[in-house]
């Protein structure tokens, strides 16, 4: 029974956790993607929230000690007014504590006979007027009614006396501290000052990163970066400096083994040609032209090595129009026989090492063309999966035979070659799809195969912008 019970308890384990980290989810959704807005609000966001609160705990204690210093100064004054009129309560004092008052104090006051105190409440909670409750009590010691609310420039107070209200139009200045915007001004000034120079300084900071962002992207996609140079802080440095030292490797083990291959294709083209002489000299026997056929064949599979261990490299990118570029490959097929549709929507212009690309098209649309009898080019200007980049999608459709779900991937391994009823690679050397893949790649993009609307095969080829 324990087991059971422990058991049971798992899975409401699993559904209260997600809900117990939704608002760190949703704080983490809500933050900037990039480093420099992320590291803007680490730098930021705790200086203006150290703003608001040094600045709302002085401003409301400033406030408050103001104000009760003032309400203590003023209560003070009435209630010396108030003691000279009982000591002479005649109309004649009551004129002269009201002129002396206006005229030294700015007090206006008047002494209303036969008047009584408002029977509405004389209180609304504010610090002002819990202030002036405190004083009025403590040094009147009589019935009071004041209010705070009525007027804007003046606080009304009245207190009664033996017959009659005594009624004064403080100032509000007179009774609370009005000059609080300043602290707020204070506040903003300061931090929109410290927002700035955090910007200046971070952008100054993070543009090295951005920089060798864009040089291990461009290198990526196979494009040459002989402008960049390491910038910025010391980290910053040593990880451009550690880019430049790992492009420089992978630059020179492609040349070495290149060369390498370039040295054997040449020695071995030197038999070759010794064999194609001999056999121009031997006439045209049926067996002669078996033995061109093969010396033929070999060539095109040394080609086909050569070109697959240089890959893209040696050919520098620029500005292609891939439209053109399809319909050169289009022109090249229709001279060997095949047809194709085109089908090409928005603008199909991005870097590309133009010869390297050209051969990675034929060579797809070769392989289509050999198995099927209709074949079809979809070329769209679309966005990457990640939202943050253009991308252009090459669909190649044929309605052919295909080939099956699980080889779809081990088509693409060099010198592999299908027994099923599609082989894309007949006759060849087993390295054309291998061949386009790499170039795909060299340009940061990818080749994928699928199954096609029309019945037969798709090839996708991807390539970022």
């Amino acid at each position: 029974m324990q087991t059971e019970a422990h058991v049971d308890m798992k899975p409401e384990r699993a559904r209260a956790a997600p809900a117990a980290w939704r608002p760190f989810q949703i704080l983490k959704r809500l933050m900037p993607r990039g480093l420099y807005g992320r590291s803007l609000i680490i730098i930021v966001a705790p200086m203006v929230l150290l703003q608001f609160v040094v600045t709302y705990v002085f401003l409301e204690r400033h406030w408050q000690l103001v104000t009760q210093r003032l309400s203590a100064k003023t209560v003070a004054e009435i209630a010396l007014m108030l003691a000279e009129f009982n000591e002479n309560p005649t109309p004649l004092q009551a004129s002269r504590i009201a002129a002396r008052a206006n005229a030294h104090l700015g007090l206006p006051i008047a002494f209303l006979d036969g008047e009584v105190l408002p029977e509405t409440p004389s209180s609304s909670g504010s610090l002002l007027d819990n202030s002036l409750n405190d004083e009025l009590r403590l040094r009147v010691e009589r019935p009071f009614w004041i209010n705070t609310m009525q007027y804007d420039k003046y606080v009304d107070i009245r207190i009664a006396y033996n017959g009659g209200v005594m009624r004064i139009l403080t100032p509000a200045s007179h009774v609370y501290a009005s000059n609080w915007h300043i602290f707020l001004v204070w506040m903003f000034g300061t931090s929109v000052v410290l927002i700035i120079v955090a910007i200046v300084f971070l952008r100054n900071q993070i543009r090295p990163i951005e920089r060798l962002a864009e040089a291990a992207t461009s290198f990526g996609k196979g494009r040459d970066v002989p402008s960049y140079r390491p910038q910025g802080a010391a980290e910053v440095r040593s990880a451009a400096q550690a880019f430049m030292d790992m492009h420089a490797r992978i630059k020179r083990q492609i040349e070495q083994r290149t060369a390498m291959l370039a040295g054997v294709s040449h020695d071995l083209r030197t038999p070759l040609t010794r064999f194609k002489l001999q056999l121009a000299m031997l006439g045209d026997a049926p067996e002669i032209e078996e033995l061109r056929a093969d010396i033929s064949e070999m060539e095109r599979m040394l080609e086909d090595y050569l070109e697959f261990a240089r890959g893209h490299q040696g050919e520098t990118s620029e500005e292609t129009d891939l439209t053109e570029l399809i319909e050169e490959v289009r022109a090249d097929a229709q001279r060997k026989g095949y047809e194709l549709r085109l089908d090409l929507h928005g603008d199909l212009v991005l870097p590309l090492r133009r010869h390297a690309f050209k051969r990675c098209l034929t060579n797809i649309v070769d392989n289509a063309c050999k198995h099927a009898p209709h074949v079809w080019i979809t070329a769209i200007h679309g966005t990457d999966d990640a939202g943050d980049g253009g991308g252009i999608d090459i669909l190649i459709d044929d309605d052919g035979a295909g080939i099956p779900d699980d080889q779809l991937e081990e088509v693409f391994r060099p010198f592999y070659r299908l027994d099923a009823a599609r082989n894309l690679e007949d006759g060849g050397s087993g390295l054309g799809l291998a061949i386009a893949r790499d170039i795909a790649r060299g340009h940061g993009g990818d080749i994928v195969l699928a199954r096609s609307p029309m019945g037969g095969l798709r090839a996708i080829i991807h390539v970022p912008v």
